[in-house]
């Protein structure tokens, strides 16, 4: 097609596709079908079952661990082998779980489609299956139908289609046979309907211009298919501190065992001390410490309504400094409220379940109809309004909402059901409404008139664009009765409209006439009554968790395929900020471009789903973590781009789930504060038992081969893996039941760059493991007496001293980070069973295993001053990393 059809005339559309009127006939259908294939969204980019559970094994750290395992066996350590294979094995099985899930985006995409579609074929309207829709086709569209295909409308009576889940749109959009501007956005393509989306009222005929993969949901599934998996920050860090681990492994092994047999050391022995050492340095609890700390976090996370579908996502949150998120059911109610109404000089306020009336603001005095609502709450605004309450004037304006309406609460036209359900809020009873005046006669609403009209009786009521109303009224109700529509009283009726627009309001003027000869009657001579004003309203608690994630360095820009009006108006509502950039400007920058302004715009209006992902990556590409938030298949690309995608759980499509990585199961944005929140806690807890095992294990590594100089093997492999155990284990554990610090949503974002392992947990691996090698080195001189071989009792000494300083120095690091010290009662129970055990190696027949001696009361005074020592040490570098 030589220009795209929403701008062509839809003859010429015609022509282009070589269709007619009343469609093809059965064999070019069948030709075409073998052309252009069935009209359904097709597979592709997907992995496979096996493929998944692979790419589990795809980690640095991983890789280290199975060597480890290896190595453990030939050293003939089987019971450390077994070990790590079973922490192996679970997190590929645990990660596959959930990265099986995240691969059925495009089957939801699938389901888009209509079943049947009813199309033109041999002249004849016939019923087939929408997968046999072929460009060419002609289709006709009735209410309640679900578009088969993406197509250029031939006719449209009253045609409206909701295509809210594809652009953003949050009330449907009137449809019109007359072409559009070349670059219109798609939301304001009048003149095409797209696959997937419901019509909600009237009738449209329309030729197919695009079938399958080549319309705007096929773009997105394509879009979808190639997008690959973000890395987090924490998969990254661990893949780094894998590939450190691995080399520093590798020159451990190298140097020790060439050392211990210069010193004299049996070559086996000294080959099998260096493996241990090796096994030793390598932090074997880790990836089970990570995987269960975000597993209780996630269990977390659930109870405060958010659903984790890939569990890195958890600590991801952490790091996210930009949150984009979508307007329509994310920020807003995802349904039309009346929340103003105007009669002659009074305007009714909807807030909440309240209302309260006040003077227009056009110099008059108060009127009786300016006053206050009395609820019998002595001012508290508590109750609904009483129709006895409303004015005459008030009450016929929603009597006129509720009468000249074809929806119902449940189904209907969205702006429809808001005008009932403002009927319901002040006590209009709808259905004695509708029995007491039965409708006797109608003009139905199209978009050329853009009014509707019933007629119940001998009275006709008109709802519908105010200039139209307006224009057709002479008289105008007011609080003295009804007179004459004067120039001056037309102006303030403009002027209050455009005051109600300023605020996004929808705006549907009201009027009646009296005794009409016919529906057609009501086109002239009506009595205009007011104003309705409707919009979908921002949630009440999100300002408040806007405001709080500000507070915690995040900045939030809102990505909507909304007007700018309406789009500026919600974001100053919840304090956004007030620069917007429409979608059409987007389309004219070039990506550098849009990375200069990207930073600066606090609204993206009229957007669609490529919008959406380049300014993803343009803040990506400026070096932010940035999180989604969307619930419509056009958020879909971005959601699966994002570092954190967020969907909505309860209005938002099954194709933005599978293609999110959280969702919110009570599409509240406050949630998402939550989320962040327990993120950062998150990260917190996995600094402070990577702090603690490295630093742990540095000591280790540094006493063995100190100790190793002087000719003396301290610490066997069986004593090595044993404080491994202990500190690798139920402690370690239990860290990631430590609660938040309470300060966590009061720091800045942290910078992914620099990673867990900083320059601040370098400095304090460094100085703790130095304090706790220098001091048992101490210890081991100390006990050794002189001796030139090491003794079983110096053995023991610097065993246990060991394992006392690492629990010591655990709550120095809980302390660091700001954990209350007896807040984990989880940590507490883990600490006395290590203990326990540590107890049950020195004074139970497990002793001949580990080579220790029971130690006596002075032994442990000993210990207990060497704790003594090493505490003010620990202190003082944490307080210089606290500083840093």
């Amino acid at each position: 097609m030589a220009e795209p059809p929403h701008e062509q005339p839809s003859a010429n559309v015609l022509e282009d596709l070589e269709s007619r009127p009343d469609g093809l006939s059965s064999e070019e259908a069948s030709r075409r079908r073998a052309e252009y294939g069935e009209n359904d969204i097709v597979r592709g980019g997907g992995r496979s079952a096996v493929d998944i559970f692979v790419a589990q094994f795809d980690s640095v750290l991983i890789w280290v661990l199975v060597v480890a395992a290896f190595l453990s066996i030939w050293a003939g350590h089987t019971v450390d082998a077994v070990l790590i294979a079973v922490i192996v094995v679970a997190n590929g099985v645990f990660g596959f779980v959930q990265d099986y899930q995240a691969e059925q985006s495009l089957e939801s995409l699938r389901d888009l489609a209509a079943p049947t579609a009813t199309v033109r074929r041999d002249g004849e309207s016939q019923t087939v299956d929408a997968t046999e829709l072929v460009p060419g086709d002609v289709v006709v569209l009735r209410g309640g139908d679900v578009v088969p295909a993406d197509g250029r409308l031939l006719e449209a009576t009253d045609l409206e289609v909701d295509e809210a889940a594809l652009t953003g749109e949050s009330v449907p959009v009137s449809k019109s046979s007359e072409p559009v501007e070349p670059d219109a956005p798609l939301a304001e393509r009048s003149s095409m309907v797209y696959k997937g989306t419901n019509v909600t009222r009237g009738k449209g005929i329309a030729v197919v211009t695009g079938t399958g993969m080549e319309t705007a949901v096929g773009d997105i599934a394509r879009e979808l298919a190639v997008t690959e998996e973000t890395e987090t920050p924490l998969q990254g860090e661990l893949d780094r501190l894998g590939r450190t681990l691995g080399i520093g492994v590798l020159a451990l092994s190298a140097l020790v065992a060439p050392l211990l047999i210069l010193r004299g050391t049996d070559a086996i022995q000294a080959a099998l001390t260096a493996v241990s050492l090796a096994v030793a340095a390598i932090p074997e609890g880790l990836p089970a410490v990570v995987t269960l700390t975000l597993a209780l976090g996630v269990r977390r996370m659930s109870d405060e309504n958010a659903l984790v579908r890939r569990l890195p996502a958890v600590e991801a949150l952490g790091a996210v400094d930009v949150i984009c998120t979508d307007k329509t059911g994310t920020l807003t109610e995802g349904q039309m409220t009346v929340s103003r109404c105007w009669v002659h000089d009074a305007v009714l306020e909807f807030d909440g379940e309240a209302a309260e009336r006040s003077e227009a603001p056009d110099g008059g005095s108060p009127t009786d109809d300016a006053e206050s609502i009395d609820d019998g709450t002595a001012g508290a605004a508590t109750a609904e309004t009483d129709a006895d309450s409303l004015s005459d004037r008030e009450e016929l304006l929603l009597r006129i909402g509720a009468l000249c309406n074809d929806s119902t609460l449940e189904e209907g036209d969205p702006t429809e059901q808001a005008l009932l359900e403002a009927a319901d809020r002040k006590g209009l009873d709808r259905e004695a409404l509708r029995d007491e005046n039965p409708r006797t006669g109608e003009v139905p609403f199209s978009s050329e008139r853009k009014w509707m009209g019933t007629v119940h009786g001998d009275v006709g009521y008109v709802k519908g664009a105010p200039e139209v109303v307006v224009d057709n009224c002479e008289r105008i109700l007011t609080a003295d009765g009804p007179v004459a529509l004067t120039d001056e009283r037309r102006e303030r009726i403009e002027t209050r409209v455009r005051e109600f627009g300023d605020d996004a309001l929808r705006v549907l003027a009201m009027a009646y006439l009296e005794e009409p000869d016919s529906p057609e009657a009501l086109a002239d001579g009506l009595t205009f009554v007011g104003l309705s004003g409707m919009i979908d309203p921002p949630r009440t608690e999100v300002a408040d968790a806007i405001a709080a994630t500000n507070r915690a360095g995040i900045d939030v820009k809102m990505v909507t395929g909304d007007n700018v009006r309406t789009a500026g108006a919600i974001a100053g509502t919840l304090g956004l900020g007030t620069a917007v950039l429409e979608g059409q400007a987007i389309e004219s920058m070039d990506d550098s471009e849009l990375r200069e302004r990207v930073e600066a715009v606090d609204v993206f209006a009229r957007t669609s789903p490529e919008h959406k992902v380049r300014i993803l990556r343009a803040l990506q590409e400026r070096g932010h973590d940035v999180a989604m938030t969307g619930d419509g298949v056009n958020d879909a690309p971005a959601l699966k781009n994002a570092d954190v995608g967020v969907a909505m759980g309860i209005r938002g499509t099954d194709v933005a789930r599978q293609a999110s990585d959280v969702v919110l199961l009570d599409d509240n944005y406050a949630t998402i504060e939550r989320a962040v929140e327990r993120g950062r806690t998150i990260f917190d807890n996995v600094w402070k038992f990577v702090a603690y095992l490295l630093s742990a294990n540095v000591a280790e590594v540094a006493l063995v081969f100190l100790a190793s100089l002087f000719g003396y093997l301290i610490l066997p492999a069986v004593q090595l893996l044993w404080i491994n155990l202990l500190t690798d284990g139920l402690p370690a554990l239990a860290l990631g039941a430590d609660p938040n610090s309470g300060d966590v949503m009061e720091r800045p974002p942290r910078d992914p760059e620099q990673g867990i392992i900083s320059r601040r947990m370098l400095t304090l691996i460094g100085g703790a493991g130095a304090v706790s090698t220098a001091v048992m080195l101490g210890l081991m001189f100390v006990a050794l007496e002189g001796a030139a071989t090491v003794t079983p009792y110096a053995m023991t000494m610097v065993f246990t001293g060991f394992v006392f300083l690492e629990f010591e120095k655990l709550y120095v690091i809980r302390w660091l980070r700001g954990t209350p010290i007896l807040s984990n009662r989880w940590l507490a129970a883990a600490v006395a069973a290590s203990i326990a055990l540590q107890l049950a190696v020195l004074y139970t027949p497990l002793n001949r295993y580990f080579g220790t001696v029971p130690l006596g009361v002075a032994d442990w005074g000993i210990i207990a001053a060497v704790l003594a020592v090493c505490l003010p040490a620990y202190v003082g570098i944490a307080a210089v990393v606290r500083r840093t």
